[in-house]
């Protein structure tokens, strides 16, 4: 539990706590003033608030669990336990609009109209100015320390705010004598449940494996292309384990002749220079290309153009020319993921399209990049 006591851990746990006594005393005021002036629509906000109370908790734990070092069971941390949070986040929110529509619906059959009292907007009013404060306390701890579970907190913050203005524009047409309120709670209920099945997915998302940030990305490709000595970089994939947590794989391609103690080195420099600058840790393979063989380079370029209709965004790599009693011609080639044709249709295609250039033995493999 050592990595608590940095900042990042500290901050997020505070605000997580601080936000857990604030949605209790609001779901209090709320759900108080609701039952005296029988309005559905504030004890459906209070409910509301009382989720928040569970959620604030479950990302409470998450962040405690989160900072737990790698041990031999998780070597990458417990960094995921902040998409688990957000994920039981949005669960709990669409279970208490669940509950919440059901109160509105009878409010609405009964008929029975809300009273309101200054009191009422008092609370309201309030509970806006709290929430929106809580709003931006989150976003900002959550952006500066890319939490998922405060992100989740964040966006549930907000949804309250524009609920909650809900609340009062049913209280307000309930003053002119329009029976709104039961309406307004089911508007409500709707909502939270849809900005929780946002938040399930995005979560979700992130723990089978969501593409990494492209700009990060990019930057990564570009660090790697403009090292001296690499002719070309393919297969970059970035793996993320939680908040700081990255790895990546790349295939790195360089002169056949250059020696591979100067090779190393060059890749060695490369991983820390990613590591210091992305906090990715990076594992490098060495392509080695063979400049000076024509023949090769040639028989590249025929098999290129052969396979270039096949479909949009196809390429090749890893190219090489090995002689025997029949030539073979090992290469991978590359497809985009938008592409529909699956791997075996891909290389069918590839290996007769090559086949159709001459007496050649094809070894291909085929990636999705």
């Amino acid at each position: 539990m050592n990595d608590c006591l940095n900042q990042r851990y500290r901050g997020g746990i505070s605000v997580a706590a601080a936000g857990i006594f604030c949605n209790v005393l609001l779901s209090a005021a709320k759900i108080a003033v609701g039952v005296i002036f029988a309005a559905v629509s504030v004890v459906a906000d209070g409910f509301n608030n009382l989720s928040d109370c569970g959620s604030g908790i479950v990302a409470l734990v998450s962040l405690l669990i989160a900072c737990k070092p790698a041990d031999a069971k998780h070597p990458y941390g417990h960094r995921r336990a902040e998409y688990i949070a957000a994920m039981i986040t949005g669960m709990l929110l669409m279970l208490v609009s669940v509950e919440l529509a059901r109160e509105s619906v009878e409010k609405i059959i009964s008929g029975e109209s809300a009273q309101t009292s200054a009191l009422v907007y008092g609370v309201l009013v309030a509970s806006i100015v709290v929430k929106a404060v809580m709003f931006a306390v989150y976003k900002v701890v959550a952006k500066r320390n890319s939490s998922d579970a405060l992100k989740a907190a964040a966006a549930d913050s907000l949804c309250d705010c524009v609920a909650t203005l809900a609340v009062i524009a049913g209280a307000v047409m309930g003053q002119l004598g329009i029976r709104a309120d039961g309406w307004v709670g089911v508007a409500v209920a709707l909502f939270i449940f849809v900005q929780g099945v946002k938040i399930v997915a995005d979560a979700s998302s992130q723990l089978l494996g969501q593409a990494p940030d492209k700009q990060a990305e990019q930057r990564v490709r570009a660090a790697i292309e403009r090292t001296e000595h690499v002719l070309g970089a393919h297969d970059l994939r970035i793996y993320t384990y939680g908040s700081g947590v990255s790895f990546a794989t790349v295939h790195v391609q360089m002169d056949a002749k250059l020696p591979s103690v100067e090779a190393h080195a060059v890749l060695d420099r490369l991983e820390k220079e990613i590591l210091l600058t992305e906090n990715i840790r990076l594992t490098t393979h060495l392509d080695p290309v063979q400049l000076d063989d024509a023949e090769a380079a040639e028989l590249q370029r025929r098999v290129e153009r052969a396979i270039a209709d096949i479909t949009d965004g196809i390429c090749l790599h890893d190219f090489r020319l090995v002689h025997g009693d029949v030539d073979k011609i090992i290469f991978d080639v590359s497809v985009p993921y938008s592409c529909k044709l699956s791997d075996a249709d891909i290389f069918v295609k590839v290996e007769q399209a090559v086949r159709g250039l001459g007496d050649y033995l094809p070894s291909i493999t085929v990636d999705r990049e």
